[in-house]
């Protein structure tokens, strides 16, 4: 029986040597059946092998959000800049036009709300596989809670998730949620993102940390990393640029996009970071750009 630290320190993550793609282009997918990575080329670009996602499923426990009181406004302009919408079913049937040209990702678990101190006590299916394919679903996101209360049932609702993926060739997005008081260090996301991917997820939504390049080596899909709490947007930018360049293949942003004081601006800036390699002052000047313009417009 292995122990909590493993048996043996881990250390030869062979950062020198890219992980082998085997004929298809995404990460961990060289096997999978034709319609998984059909879905999985529309939520990664083809030429950068990256994805943008936004995130805007906030309100699944935390209700109106800054900046999401009205999503029917907010989001739909942003969808040009973005590869992957991030929500929840209600949400999406409510406020996203059918024929938006991107690809969907669709919450498909529910936790307890904010007003519950353990997130992690609740949980439990809100979207079935039936459903999320007739809402023509690109990826179904499970959270899990490694290291909390809740960590057995919501890996449970990972695995029946990913089996069910595999079924009808809809990827699985493995969420590792951070409580307040879980660690935010590299020995966490190591576990953490390892086990999702072990357990079935076809992608890995985590958090940038030091030594994240050891943490996406280790783990054998796709890390797709979250925006988090909203900072200036330079930092922003820095930590989604720094992110791909140490093997991240996404930026899945939220607030820091819909709550910038130029959405499509940063949505645009980021844009450029996770698909053209531009550095985060060649970003900043989009995000500066096109915040100028739309105050001209205004004017």
């Amino acid at each position: 029986m292995a122990d909590a630290i493993g048996n043996k320190a881990a250390h030869d993550y062979h950062l020198d040597i890219p992980p082998v793609q085997d004929g298809f282009y995404v990460k961990g997918a060289a096997h999978c059946d034709w319609g998984m990575q059909n879905r999985m080329a529309r939520l990664f670009n083809p030429k950068s092998g990256n994805a943008v996602m936004l995130a805007f499923d906030h309100g699944y426990i935390m209700g109106p959000t800054a900046g999401l009181e009205r999503i029917d406004l907010v989001i739909p302009p942003l969808i040009p800049h973005v590869d992957v919408l991030m929500g929840t079913k209600g949400v999406i049937r409510a406020c996203i036009p059918p024929s938006a040209p991107v690809a969907k990702c669709v919450r498909v678990t529910y936790d307890t709300t904010v007003l519950f101190d353990e997130m992690s006590n609740g949980g439990g299916i809100a979207c079935d596989v039936e459903n999320a394919i007739r809402m023509n679903a690109d990826c179904m996101a499970v959270q899990t809670f490694i290291g909390a209360p809740g960590e057995s049932r919501s890996l449970e609702l990972l695995a029946r998730t990913a089996d069910a993926g595999a079924r009808y060739g809809i990827p699985t997005l493995g969420v590792v949620a951070v409580g307040k008081q879980m660690e935010r260090t590299e020995k966490f996301f190591l576990l953490a993102t390892r086990v999702l991917a072990e357990n079935g997820a076809n992608i890995v939504k985590s958090y940038y940390c030091d030594g994240f390049e050891r943490v996406a080596a280790a783990c054998p899909v796709p890390i797709v990393i979250a925006g988090g709490k909203k900072l200036p947007e330079a930092d922003a930018l820095e930590m989604a640029y720094r992110a791909i360049q140490e093997g991240a293949h996404g930026v899945d942003m939220g607030r820091n996009i819909f709550q910038s004081d130029c959405p499509e601006g940063m949505a645009a800036a980021i844009g450029k970071v996770v698909h053209e390699h531009y550095t985060p002052q060649q970003a900043l000047e989009v995000y500066q750009e096109i915040k100028h313009q739309k105050q001209a417009d205004r004017l």
